[in-house]
């Protein structure tokens, strides 16, 4: 440039090629992070047409191979690869509010979510929010002694309120599920998890309790290593039929009723895994599979899962998948007790799109489910689109992302435990 200036630029933060910098702009995601680019004078004109470069996992990776060859730089290009030990929590302020999500109907965590909450209000001196419905069980309403906490909560109810630019981080309280349910609260971005196992499996809840203080008071600090898991985005694209009678202009009815076709939209935010299934149906499965446009099998079977890595440890592995480190960026496609022997699960760019449709000759109907939730039928005409969010789940490890996953495996799913072969003595040798 004239004069010397130099103008540098940073990694940029997290997206997917999908998104295309259209989803996070001029939204919270953006508002949290800081400006990592510093413009010249000369430059300065230009800013307002830089469009956040955002990616899957960091700083890009070289591109240059040898002295000769090099990759086609794509403007557009932003799936990039960062080492998981580097991946750290930090905050531009410090938090001052905190969402606190218990599982319903389990008296074991009545004690501990007391405890965390009184400790969060009267201690930490922060805003608490809780779901309504959790404030509604009798064990907490009939307590007069935790009452006087109770008055200073913030109260939401789920798919009626909009909590996702009020609290700063997200505390759960149970099992997996717990996280799972965090995620569906918030569509786009999502504030950093803490989970805390108190359930029955404790994959992707990685803290005990019993030193809640210490550890809640570290993640304040900013003192943490996180993982980013990320999410599907999933539009269901269904056709709505309705029966509408005509009438002319003298309000004379013409005919009972024409059916007339309108398409209703729905989208979803998708941690574990998409799952259709052939329902209460006794006949095979009959879905068309395409990526980024083009037909690539029809799924007959009992359905097919499209799944995160994340996802790759739950209902996939069950069907016969590997499992995937959360810092992978793919989209994993595992057919459940599919009708030919050689459908085996594959793995795919994180980015692509994926779109199912019911086949022209199935004999019924499918069913689609999100996480194990919002399950709904998929009738002709309908179509499932699946790609990376751009929005994942910032999950706080207890040590670092590569440890804390080997402990799970090794704790909750038992991987590769067996009996270790005896020695072999010299004096064995000989025989």
């Amino acid at each position: 440039m004239d004069g010397g200036e130099e103008v540098r630029v940073e990694a940029a933060p997290y997206c997917c090629s999908t998104c295309d910098g259209g989803e996070v702009a001029g939204r919270s995601l953006a508002r949290r992070n800081r400006k990592t680019r510093s413009l010249s004078t000369s430059s300065a004109s230009s800013s307002s047409e830089y469009r956040r470069n955002q990616s899957l996992h960091g700083p890009s990776p070289v591109t240059t191979f040898g002295p000769k060859a090099c990759m086609l730089q794509n403007p557009h290009a932003v799936m990039h690869i960062q080492d998981p030990a580097s991946q750290r929590l930090t905050w531009n302020k410090p938090p001052k509010s905190v969402l606190v999500i218990k599982k319903i109907r389990d008296a074991s965590l009545l004690e501990p979510f007391k405890e965390l909450c009184m400790f969060l209000t009267e201690v930490k001196n922060l805003i608490v929010y809780v779901e309504k419905k959790v404030l509604e069980d009798p064990a907490i309403s009939g307590d007069e002694n935790f009452g006087a906490i109770t008055k200073k909560f913030c109260t939401f109810r789920e798919d009626l309120d909009d909590i996702s630019n009020r609290v700063d981080f997200i505390i759960c309280l149970g099992g997996d599920g717990t996280l799972l349910y965090a995620s569906s609260l918030f569509q786009e971005s999502v504030p950093p998890v803490m989970a805390f196992h108190l359930g029955s499996l404790g994959f992707l809840t990685p803290f005990k309790f019993d030193t809640y203080q210490s550890q809640v008071t570290q993640i304040i600090e900013g003192n943490a290593a996180i993982v980013l898991r990320s999410r599907l985005r999933v539009r269901v694209l269904k056709e709505n039929w309705e029966k509408k009678a005509r009438v002319d202009e003298k309000g004379i009815i013409l005919t009972n009723g024409d059916n007339e076709s309108s398409r209703k939209a729905m989208q979803y935010q998708v941690l574990n895994e998409v799952v259709v299934d052939r329902g209460p149906s006794s006949y095979l499965s009959n879905v068309d599979l395409f990526l980024d446009g083009h037909l690539i099998t029809t799924v007959q079977g009992d359905g097919v899962i499209v799944s995160t890595p994340t996802g790759s440890t739950a209902y996939a592995v069950a069907a016969g998948a590997s499992m995937i480190h959360p810092n992978v960026p793919a989209i994993m496609i595992t057919p459940i007790c599919p009708h030919s022997l050689s459908f085996r699960p594959i793995v795919v760019p994180a980015g692509v799109e994926l779109k199912i449709m019911l086949s022209r000759d199935a004999r019924n109907t499918a069913w689609v489910s999100f996480d194990g939730r919002k399950r709904q039928e998929i009738c002709h005409g309908d179509s499932i689109t699946i790609t990376t969010s751009c929005f994942p789940v910032p999950s706080i490890c207890f040590r670092d992302p590569v440890n804390d996953w080997f402990e799970s495996l090794a704790q909750c799913l038992h991987w590769n435990v067996r009996k270790k072969q005896n020695y072999l003595s010299s004096e064995d040798e000989e025989f």
